[in-house]
């Protein structure tokens, strides 16, 4: 299969994909057979690409001319080629786990939680090959809106009042600031074409430069930097599938992945280095890092503490990005992966805890380890990646983070890298203390429990699995980071 074949099957792949699941929805058992087989056709697709794109290569294929100099057009680079490997990778693990907490919770709409789902995968993939600005805004507005309906799942007023703060705040966003900063850009560039180097160059005084930045990291909304992030809590209220599909496998990734794709691809990293005005967006993400820890530490329900914690992890790629140096930008390339294993953990611990023995609060969980001790290792993998401890990747994009910081004397935000592990430490690791080391309270649990369903655990297991192989075996990953920063074999 050539390239641009291929590129072209992984976005039709997952939309075939959801027709069949909506066609076999008498058939549950064939209709998860399906989920799976399609995660898995995709990663395959997904994964042919990677080789061709670490030797230097950039398969392309422009689908169609919108009007003159505006295409619908998809180019594999690094960063999107990462991107869509996390995606299509956890989107098979998300699968196997969907089944049992599906299943384990008796949840109504089962069909359409599979359709949406697929179509949100395939939303993904269009956003990491986007060719152009437009690809990307077109996808990204795609992936807003298929996964309200997962938000909204349950149909309650609470699911209901949830899904018109997402769809609000992050269409309301993308509206008023990226497409004006998608029009304005194509305007002053003559081009809105993605390019190693940037495109701003030489087009745009200090001042536009950055007004033009301003507007798209806070008009990519998806990348929850304070105060465009009350979303992502809010979407809590949708099923754990529903919060590890925001939080690790596709929407905030989506968010994050287009900040640097712009700051890289748009901007240029070597063009705005010095700029005055783009000093501003490290102070921006620094402050959400800290200020949403902060939140986590003091939130006693486990998804509430795990929303606010992923709301900062997500901005320590912003400021990577921010940072303006080769390492800074491996490193937020690399908390891209580190973040989605480790994060889709904690959410899937958290679901099986409370599909297992209905628990949802922190509080809640002394001495819940020797009940659960599985998913309760898990959970603490989790966690120590989370906080950038070895032998797990989350030290890796973290190290990575601090040296481009200490390179370039940006001393503030060596002090919010610090910080911020501390923090991450203080809301993650009094959970692993109270499972283990608590003794269970008299009539805590009313009913002899164990593990959550197989397919949970299975799940679980393999994503934490995940943030110690990659670790120790980082190749691809660390390569397509290195490519993109401009520091690898093939830049």
């Amino acid at each position: 299969m050539t390239p641009d074949t291929a590129i072209l099957a992984a976005l039709a792949v997952p939309v075939a994909g959801s027709a069949l699941i909506a066609a076999l929805h008498r058939a549950p058992n064939l209709r998860e057979a399906v989920t799976l087989a399609t995660s898995g056709l995709l990663f395959v697709l997904v994964a042919s690409l990677a080789p061709a794109v670490i030797a230097g290569e950039r398969p392309a294929v422009d689908l169609a001319t919108v009007m003159p100099g505006i295409e619908l057009a998809f180019t594999v680079e690094p960063l999107g080629m990462l991107f869509a490997l996390v995606a299509s990778g956890l989107w098979i693990v998300t699968s196997v786990y969907s089944i049992g907490y599906m299943r384990g919770n008796r949840e109504e709409h089962q069909t359409r939680y599979y359709v949406c789902f697929a179509l949100a995968l395939a939303s993904a993939i269009g956003i990491a090959f986007a060719g152009n600005l437009f690809t990307l805004f077109l996808f990204y507005e795609g992936l807003t809106l298929i996964t309200y309906p997962l938000v909204t799942h349950h149909g309650t007023d609470e699911a209901r009042r949830a899904g018109r703060v997402y769809i609000g705040l992050l269409v309301g966003t993308s509206i008023v600031f990226l497409l004006v900063a998608i029009i304005w850009t194509w305007m002053i560039a003559g081009t809105i074409e993605f390019a190693p180097g940037g495109i701003l160059r030489g087009h745009a005084s200090s001042a536009t430069i950055g007004l033009l930045l301003a507007l798209y990291v806070f008009g990519i909304g998806k990348a929850a930097v304070m105060p465009v992030h009350r979303w992502l809590p809010a979407a809590m209220v949708a099923p754990t599938p529903v919060s590890a599909l925001l939080h690790a496998v596709a929407v905030v990734k989506a968010g994050v992945f287009s900040v640097v794709k712009v700051v890289v691809y748009v901007f240029g990293v070597d063009a705005i280095a010095g700029l005055a005005s783009v000093e501003w967006l490290p102070f921006v993400a620094g402050f959400t890092i800290i200020a949403a820890s902060i939140v986590a530490l003091r939130s006693d329900n486990l998804k509430r503490r795990l929303a606010y914690s992923t709301i900062s992890q997500l901005s320590y790629v912003v400021l990577g990005a921010a940072l303006l140096a080769p390492l800074s930008v491996l490193g937020a390339a690399l908390h891209i992966v580190a973040h989605a294993f480790g994060k889709i953990t904690l959410f899937f611990a958290a679901g099986a805890i409370y599909t297992a023995a209905h628990k949802t609060e922190v509080s809640e969980l002394d001495g819940i380890g020797r009940r659960m001790p599985i998913t309760m290792v898990a959970f603490t993998v989790g966690t120590l990646s989370i906080i950038g401890l070895p032998p797990f990747i989350g030290v890796l994009s973290k190290w990575y983070m601090l040296r481009g910081a200490l390179d370039t004397h940006q001393w503030f935000a060596v002090a919010v890298l610090c910080a911020g592990t501390l923090l991450s430490a203080a809301y993650l690791l009094p959970v692993v203390y109270a499972a283990f080391f608590r003794r269970e309270a008299e009539n805590a649990h009313h009913e002899s429990h164990g593990e959550a369903p197989a397919p949970m655990v299975i799940a679980l297991s393999i994503s934490a699995a995940g943030t110690l192989l990659l670790f120790f075996f980082p190749g691809e990953v660390l390569a397509l980071a290195q490519a993109l920063a401009g520091i690898g074999p093939k830049s």
